[in-house]
């Protein structure tokens, strides 16, 4: 294994996303390619995973700090959060004077990842809030607000079975093969200690956060979710304009 490979596989991932979103694909198609899509994904963070077992300078535990300001900010960190976490990412959320803060811990190629997918996602939900029809009688703000939470939940859950598919295939693998066998799963227990224990250094008291919801749109949003696709931007890039003129 080389430390072209693993980048060679992410190339594959936004091509296979990219052709998902193009104008004229079925959505038969375009759910083909987002599959593949989160599929190679989940295979990137093991095989960038299984070169740092040998090779530990390409890559390393780190952090990032992500603002995040309003609308919809607890949205936003509940899916930054959430996506993270299904990343083998650990996040603290803390309190700013004009927002949100998220502190994202995990090695350089999760924190990669998640950037991949958050900001990819939080577009798709833009675009799908854009064209949901709030129901009659309905709060429209509380409704699109359960809403994007359904989609995120709908999300995260798909990367959470390609996270845990990719490691079981990896951990079936014959010992000592370049695709891990059974010491894949120790070397992802011990990259989570690495990062918790960063986490405790920097934060050692912190609280459980729950998000809450009282709006009737989350199934509505979870079964839009279901269909996403996985991402291809960053985090720096902003969100689209229907997700910064809503209620926070």
């Amino acid at each position: 294994m080389t430390s072209e490979a693993p980048d060679r596989l992410l190339d594959r991932v936004r091509k296979l996303l990219a052709k998902a979103e193009a104008e004229g694909v079925t959505p038969p198609e375009a759910q083909a390619l987002t599959a593949k899509a989160a599929e190679l994904m989940a295979r990137y963070g093991i095989d960038r995973a299984l070169l740092a077992a040998a090779r530990p300078e390409t890559d390393a535990p780190g952090s990032r700090l992500v603002d995040l300001d309003n609308p919809w900010k607890r949205v936003k960190a509940h899916l930054l959060c959430g996506l993270g976490a299904a990343m083998r990412c650990q996040c603290i959320l803390l309190t700013t004077r004009t927002g949100l803060r998220v502190h994202m811990f995990g090695y350089d190629s999760d924190i990669e990842r998640t950037d991949v997918l958050y900001t990819s996602v939080l577009v798709q939900m833009s675009h799908g809030l854009a064209v949901a029809v709030v129901p009659d009688r309905a709060s429209p703000r509380a409704w699109r607000r359960s809403w994007l939470l359904g989609f995120g939940a709908a999300v995260i859950s798909r990367v959470k079975a390609a996270e845990q598919a990719a490691a079981a295939r990896a951990g079936q693998a014959p010992p000592g093969s370049a695709a891990g066998g059974a010491s894949t799963a120790l070397m992802l227990a011990d990259r989570s200690l690495v990062i918790r224990a960063a986490v405790q250094r920097e934060y050692p008291v912190t609280r459980a956060a729950r998000t809450t919801y009282s709006g009737t749109g989350y199934g509505a949003g979870y079964e839009k979710g279901q269909r996403a696709d996985l991402g291809t931007r960053r985090v720096t890039r902003p969100a689209s304009p229907r997700l910064t003129r809503s209620g926070g």
